[in-house]
């Protein structure tokens, strides 16, 4: 997701030995300004950037460490603006949230995906159809909340948001939801008109929170939109949509400093799941390419049952790891959104997340040739997978359509997994890991 930024910031460390000189720091510097820029971080930004990183650099004696830590400080300061981090819950709920955007920037999404995110942590979620002035929008957030399994209320009787929101918060109240998103109307451009129905929409919600969904790919035009809602209606919180499309990404370093709202989410993918929080600490370790390893396990945990996980963890260790427990996995797996924005967040794994960028895992043929083999097996074989001999193959490979090669393969890159997994969950499962990791030439990136 950070690909450009991190790119930037390591190309600069490289440019800084152990122990160096002013001219080094110089030429690191210059390095890190050419490549914000190119990455579309504001002009400004970049210039205080690179003071403070110099300043703090040389007060401590020019080198590596000294470098890092000054740039480490530096980002911190610039994305650590004053305000909430993530979701905050109301002390009563339901928790009221107003999403609002110009037209096209993914804000009916967007509030899908943050409907996805609370459903994941146990919160009764209600969506309310509250953009009348796009015909597509009622249709296209019923579509959405049937895929993700979250009411919706709409009210086809009436043309007036406010009477929607009205009706919808005594709903909200009288069944108990935890929260409340009103997907609002978005226009092409700001105008009076948008500005005004806003105003009331706001007036009759009382939201405790209303947040702005700012498109990434229009780069600094995010932030100059993200600025006139800001003055205009008031917001608490930005969330980036569509950075996974945006190639450079600057709009993400500088909009907090620039609007003085913090950037609470980012959308970095097409499915429902790929949504993150902006939590700054974490943000800077993965833009320095040190990955974000507490992201990925509160990832983990949101969809994961831990009861579940100590059973798979104790039938890895005995070796009894079958085929029905391998498409339990995926399906969690599939919760927890693009594979490409999971590798990115392991430390020493952000180029490999690269290679990873068009594999979908809903849509992988490899995938679903596993599933359609498993799908032919009976359901002694998907428990035993040592059951499998010759006419059993054949029998699942005329059921599944696959030649007896292709599943000889599978079942023996199924074998080799569970032993891996066997390895890694013993005592020397750690050094186990990081010396696999040193041959794929991940270790010499990991942060010591």
């Amino acid at each position: 997701m950070f690909d450009s930024l991190t790119n930037s910031f390591t190309a600069a460390i490289k440019k800084i030995r152990t122990f160096d000189d002013e001219k080094a720091l110089k030429k690191a510097l210059d390095e890190l300004k050419k490549s914000l820029l190119k990455a579309d971080v504001n002009h400004k930004v970049v210039k205080e950037l690179i003071a403070k990183v110099h300043v703090g650099t040389k007060a401590k004696g020019v080198g590596k460490e000294q470098f890092l830590e000054s740039m480490r400080a530096t980002l911190y300061e610039l994305l650590e603006i004053g305000g909430s981090k993530g979701f905050i819950f109301a002390p009563n709920p339901p928790t009221v949230i107003l999403m609002t955007g110009l037209q096209g920037s993914g804000k009916t999404t967007t509030t899908g995906k943050l409907a996805v995110y609370l459903k994941n942590k146990q919160k009764k979620v209600l969506i309310v159809a509250a953009d009348l002035q796009r015909l597509a929008a009622v249709e296209q957030l019923r579509q959405i909340t049937t895929q993700i399994e979250v009411e919706l209320f709409e009210d086809e009787a009436t043309k007036s948001p406010v009477e929607v929101v009205t009706s919808a918060l005594k709903y909200a109240k009288s069944k108990i939801f935890d929260v409340v998103l009103i997907d609002t109307a978005g226009r092409l451009a700001i105008d009076n008109e948008l500005m005004n129905e806003l105003d009331s929409v706001k007036k009759v919600a009382n939201p405790n929170e209303i947040f702005y969904v700012a498109d990434s790919m229009t780069g600094q035009d995010a932030v100059r939109t993200a600025t006139t809602f800001k003055e205009k209606i008031g917001i608490d919180g930005v969330i980036l949509s569509k950075y996974d499309g945006d190639a450079k990404g600057g709009v993400a370093l500088g909009l907090s400093s620039q609007v003085q709202v913090p950037l609470r989410f980012i959308g970095n993918g097409e499915k429902m799941e790929d949504l993150e929080v902006f939590v700054p600490e974490r943000i800077v370790n993965r833009l320095m390419g040190f990955g974000d390893v507490e992201g990925l396990a509160e990832k983990t945990a949101d969809v994961i049952d831990e009861k579940t996980a100590k059973k798979l963890t104790q039938k890895i260790k005995k070796g009894k790891f079958n085929f029905n427990d391998f498409l339990e996995q995926m399906e969690q797996m599939k919760k927890m959104g693009s594979m490409k924005s999971l590798i990115g967040m392991i430390p020493g794994m952000g180029n490999m997340s690269k290679a990873l960028k068009d594999f979908d895992m809903e849509n992988s043929s490899e995938l679903k040739n596993i599933k359609s083999m498993v799908g032919s097996m009976t359901k002694k074989e998907r428990e035993d997978p040592d059951l499998l001999n010759n006419s059993r193959k054949q029998r699942i490979a005329a059921g599944c359509g696959l030649s007896q090669v292709e599943i000889n393969r599978q079942i023996k890159q199924f074998k080799n997994a569970g032993k891996m997994a066997k390895k890694l969950s013993s005592k020397n499962g750690m050094k186990d890991l990081q010396a696999m990791m040193g041959q794929m030439g991940g270790a010499g990136a990991l942060p010591r």
